[in-house]
């Protein structure tokens, strides 16, 4: 959920909340007020009646106008109240039921105890508080919308500069060296974040030069020594007859020294595919390579006993060849190495995956295959093939997946493709 939306969110759901608790209240106080005002206005009437009775010494006529309504009942022995209610009045104009306030009160003529009803209409003041809420209630939807526009087009352009940052960082790469443009903005706070995350990135460049400088120094110098002792030995086992025991020292220490070197290329090799530093792409046509790599395989898969069988359609990859020629190594090999005598191997290539599937013993492949120097108990591999695998697939966002089922393991390369003509 992106910022501005949940902002929005919870800056509408408040108002809401607000505008009905302050609706409520504003409804009661204007209702209070104007119930006063009414009482007043009878209070007013009641001084000019009782005026009138201290005058005359008698009752005013019992009257009735378009919107106040007096009336009057003698009280025999019965005690009343001095007290103001609700009530509902006819309104003889209008011929119906309005509602109303009313004022009860009590005045002495000639020593009788008579009760006086002043009666006022209040449809002026509900009306007059229903206006006063819809306008209330106009202004703040003004308000609502007003803040929503303003949120949605004025937020969206001061967080123009976090998202042309953010949108620099996800495109940063170390092997390229560009540095992540600035997006001009007033905003203290973007401009802090820019220098912020340039330095940042001056910093993983300057430790991305140092560490490729100490890896290219380290990988010459490794060579040169296991070259010598290469050297050496093909020399040394060429000189002299050994004994039985000398001559398997020496046969250990050939085997030792030819895997160092090939761990020292894999891992050479890998941290070239993380930084892409191969970039030879080119038009590959996959089926045919497919079939290449089937016929160097095909002494080892006699000498295992396997059986190959392929269904492979044109399919067209851009790609370095060098890199595509390991991967397709990798997986032959992988299939080749973790089968069983006897055992089948089964391609399919289309224009969406290529996979490989193989016989082999259940389990026998450990459930983090793609991380470095995994590998199976029995295997003599270093445990690095199906890493560089991966990577490859990484480098041109290819993704491999791995499957076993009922004692058969399938190696599933998914990629975008481009169609053969």
């Amino acid at each position: 959920m992106k910022l501005s939306y949940r902002y929005n969110r919870a800056n509408i759901l408040t108002s809401i909340v607000v505008l009905i608790i302050t609706g409520f209240v504003y409804y009661i106080v204007i209702h209070f007020i104007l119930t006063e005002k009414l009482d007043r206005d009878l209070v007013v009437e009641e001084n000019e009646i009782n005026q009138y009775i201290n005058t005359y010494h008698k009752l005013p006529l019992p009257a009735s106008y378009l919107d106040q309504q007096i009336s009057y009942q003698t009280l025999n022995g019965i005690s009343s109240e001095r007290k103001f209610l609700n009530t509902i009045y006819f309104n003889p104009k209008e011929r119906e039921n309005e509602p109303a306030r009313s004022l009860v009160t009590v005045v002495h003529v000639n020593g009788k105890a008579i009760a006086v009803t002043i009666t006022k209409s209040r449809v002026e003041s509900e009306n007059l508080i229903r206006i006063i809420l819809l306008i209330t209630l106009a202004i703040t939807v003004v308000l609502l919308v007003s803040l929503l526009l303003i949120n949605r087009f004025v937020l969206n352009r001061l967080w123009r500069p976090f998202y042309a940052i953010l949108n620099g960082m996800k495109a940063f790469e170390v092997a390229r060296m560009d540095a992540i443009e600035q997006e001009p903005t007033k905003i203290d706070e973007f401009n802090e974040l820019n220098k912020s995350v340039n330095a940042m990135a001056e910093k993983v460049r300057q430790d991305y030069k140092e560490l490729k400088s100490f890896t290219d120094n380290a990988s010459h110098e490794m060579m040169t020594p296991l070259a010598v002792i290469n050297s050496k030995l093909d020399s040394l086992l060429q000189t002299e007859s050994f004994t039985a025991q000398q001559g398997a020292l020496l046969e250990d220490i050939y085997h030792a020294t030819g895997k160092l070197s090939r761990l020292h290329q894999s891992l050479l090799l890998l941290a070239k595919i993380e930084n892409n530093l191969i970039p030879d792409l080119q038009q590959l046509e996959l089926k045919e390579m497919v079939e290449d790599k089937a016929r160097q395989f095909q002494e080892l898969l006699d000498k295992n006993s396997l059986i190959l069988t392929a269904d492979l359609s044109p399919v067209v990859v851009t790609m370095s060849r060098y890199l595509a020629d390991i991967l397709l190594n990798n997986l032959f090999s992988n299939a080749v190495r973790h089968n069983v005598t006897g055992g089948y191997i089964f391609i399919k290539l289309d224009q969406r995956s290529l996979s490989i599937s193989n016989s082999g013993k259940p389990h026998q492949i450990q459930t983090k295959i793609f991380d470095r120097f995994s590998k199976a108990k029995d295997s003599d591999g270093m445990g690095l093939g199906l890493a560089i695998t991966k990577q490859i697939c990484n480098l041109y966002n290819f993704r491999i997946d791995y499957q076993e089922e009922n004692g058969g393991h399938t190696f599933k390369v998914c990629f975008n493709v481009e169609f053969s003509s």
